[in-house]
């Protein structure tokens, strides 16, 4: 069984930077490039980036937008 990611950002490009969003309690921001599953975690944070619409998308067809979800 594995667990959920705290956070999962849905983006429209595959690379994206990440800083934690916490300002001076957040970590270094790393540039991040996902391959063909279609999403990328953070070392730092483990916030999940999904591409919109990819492969890794659970989302329904059509709803591909640039969104949060917890």
């Amino acid at each position: 069984m594995s667990t959920a990611a705290p956070e999962t950002l849905y983006v429209q490009t595959q690379q994206v930077a990440c800083d934690g969003d916490g300002g001076a309690l957040g970590h270094p921001r790393v540039f991040l490039k996902m391959d063909e599953r279609g999403y990328v975690e953070c070392g730092y944070c483990d916030r999940r980036y999904v591409l919109a619409g990819g492969p890794a998308d659970p989302r329904p067809a059509g709803s591909a937008d640039a969104s949060r979800a917890a």
